[in-house]
């Protein structure tokens, strides 16, 4: 079956000696205008405000930049953000890999359910996937009561933050796997087997090995969702300053209190973790292209 054609195996393939021709019909004209377009739109829609987070972020100078990534809410945001995605991506890392396992390898019933399911998260808003723990977990909720009575507290708290984090994160380093698990087969492992390896053998000599650009490259992609992550993440933290507020949440809240270069500030921390994550991925490819 084959995989989505963003997956990390397609662009790979599509890197690698197999690159299709181009198409020389258009006149040189029609050429250079429909790049100059793409080129503008890039600048204008991409590069132009990312420029802009960096430009306001040094507005007033290093000093109050610091100060800004410094400050004790800030702090607590920035390592809030970085406990949650470190939790996300670690749980999505042993679903994906236990799922992509699982539909690649071997048939049963309700496979093709669990493919759909995977993927629901990129369809379904943030803002719902988020209500929806409220409604499990919150204090009117379906287990709002027996949490209460046991002391436990899930929204507006850690737990919840997470639960939304991981919900919204759940398909990326599946979708990365399956494809790629897939057009792979099973005749490498069939093999290891029939001489004489165990099945951790098997992973972690043959399977893993065949994987691993594809798996590092959805941990990345995984992890900078994770980090940028604000709707969910919104309905589920209560915005409590120096506890539940991540950095998305902090950045609101200083741009909402006309804090603008503060808030550019923290905001230059995610826009630099995107640029970390572009080059990463362009590393990754060129690392998988050279195996090839």
């Amino acid at each position: 079956m084959a995989g989505p054609a963003t997956g990390f195996a397609d662009r790979t393939r599509s890197n690698g000696a197999t690159r299709p021709r181009p198409a020389r019909s258009e006149s040189f004209l029609v050429r250079w205008l429909i790049i100059g377009v793409s080129l503008t739109f890039l600048f204008i829609f991409l590069v132009l405000p990312l420029v802009t987070v960096f430009v306001q972020a040094f507005a007033r100078g290093i000093g109050p930049y610091f100060d800004a990534l410094t400050d004790p809410d800030a702090v607590s945001a920035i390592q809030l953000t970085i406990l949650v995605a470190s939790i996300s991506v670690v749980l999505n890392l042993i679903f994906g890999l236990v799922a992509a396992w699982a539909i690649a390898k071997f048939e049963f019933p309700g496979k093709s359910l669990l493919i759909t399911l995977i993927d629901l998260p990129f369809s379904v808003s943030p803002v719902i996937s988020g209500l929806v723990f409220v409604l499990l977990f919150g204090a009117q909720g379906f287990f709002g009561a027996w949490l209460i009575e046991h002391d436990v507290k899930i929204i507006f708290a850690l737990p919840g933050i997470v639960l939304a984090t991981l919900l919204v994160t759940f398909p990326f380093v599946a979708r990365e796997l399956i494809p790629l698990m897939q057009e792979q087969g099973t005749q490498e492992e069939e093999a290891a087997i029939s001489l004489g390896a165990s099945g951790l053998q098997t992973f972690f000599r043959v399977t893993l090995p065949n994987v691993k650009w594809a798996l590092l490259y959805g941990v990345l992609l995984c992890n900078a969702r994770a980090m940028g992550e604000f709707g969910a993440v919104a309905v589920v933290s209560g915005h409590i300053r120096g506890e539940t507020n991540t950095m998305p949440l902090h950045i609101e809240i200083l741009y909402n209190e006309y804090q603008f270069m503060a808030s550019f500030a923290v905001a230059s921390l995610l826009a630099l973790l995107a640029l970390v994550t572009l080059i990463a991925k362009v590393v990754l490819e060129r690392f998988a292209i050279s195996e090839r």
